[in-house]
């Protein structure tokens, strides 16, 4: 994720990063010039009665505002996945802080309170790495005999989670830990699990693949017609007329596209590898 100062703008519209839609589509730029330029060539030299073609700009004023309410929408749907995202790890954060503080009061094995160390932050490294479909055990700190158990699981997420249950339940009947300590750490550990929930539907479920494939047909159709009703007006500026449209309703639909799935490592998307080190950093403040 890019990190950024909201109030210095000037700045933001001079700088080009990789990551900018520009370096995304120009090459859709240049054959779109090629072709809009060879259309108005066309339509000035063998059409008498362009001018008359003119009188199309209000239908593509009207069909241009229905467009940007379906982009307004697409955006928006993008943008509820992202913050959700954003929420769930935010609520990761604080019930990790949470569930390492009543292990701290309620545990007095410093060996459990080591293994809790180490487990809480696993599950925030394999939570990470699960939603972007890598294999962590090599990120993990584990024993040789939990290794060797994990890479027989697909779930790693739910691996860990499990440790952490049976270590509870263990910690329990030795009685070192009461009922009611235990059923407060249940509900932190059942947090963890929501969140991975939560986090699995957001990936796991983009936007229906009609609306977005006819989103981006009813863009390119719109587009490359364009110079049918500027042409007429603007003759062959109707070029930098469809150019610009299409770099600004394309550049909305590749953004929303990027944010709606937000746990990978487009710049845009979530730093769920800083808030993966806060959560270890934390955790090892609290039970060192």
């Amino acid at each position: 994720m890019i990190k950024y100062n909201p109030k210095i703008w000037f700045s933001h519209i001079i700088t080009i990063r990789k990551s900018d839609t520009l370096f995304i589509l120009w090459k859709e730029l240049v054959m779109l010039t090629v072709f809009v330029f060879g259309l108005s060539y066309i339509e000035i030299n063998y059409f008498e009665n362009m001018k008359k073609w003119s009188e199309l700009i209000a239908v593509y004023s009207l069909i241009g505002f229905v467009l940007s309410l379906l982009l307004v929408f697409r955006t928006n749907t993008a943008y509820d996945r992202w913050w959700e995202g954003r929420k769930k790890w935010g609520e990761l954060l604080n019930n990790s802080r949470s569930f390492a503080i009543k292990i701290n009061a309620a545990i007095d094995s410093t060996e459990d309170k080591t293994f809790f160390k180490r487990m809480i932050t696993n599950y925030a490294i394999a939570l990470k790495e699960h939603l972007r479909d890598n294999k962590s055990f090599q990120l993990l700190d584990l024993t040789p005999e939990e290794l060797d158990k994990i890479k027989s699981i697909d779930h790693e997420p739910n691996f860990i989670s499990n440790l952490m249950y049976q270590k509870l339940k263990s910690i329990q009947k030795r009685g070192n830990l009461s009922e009611i300590d235990y059923m407060i750490l249940d509900t932190n550990l059942n947090s963890f699990i929501d969140v991975l929930g939560v986090c699995e539907r957001i990936k796991n479920t983009p936007i229906p693949y009609s609306y977005s494939n006819f989103l981006k047909k009813f863009i390119f159709i719109y587009v490359i017609t364009i110079p049918l009703a500027f042409v007429g007006s603007f003759g062959y500026y109707s070029v930098l007329v469809s150019i610009f449209i299409f770099y600004v309703l394309v550049s909305i639909e590749i953004l929303a596209e990027e944010i709606e799935d937000p746990f990978g490592t487009d710049d845009n998307d979530l730093p769920t590898d800083d808030l993966t080190l806060k959560i270890a950093a934390n955790v090892k403040e609290i039970l060192s």
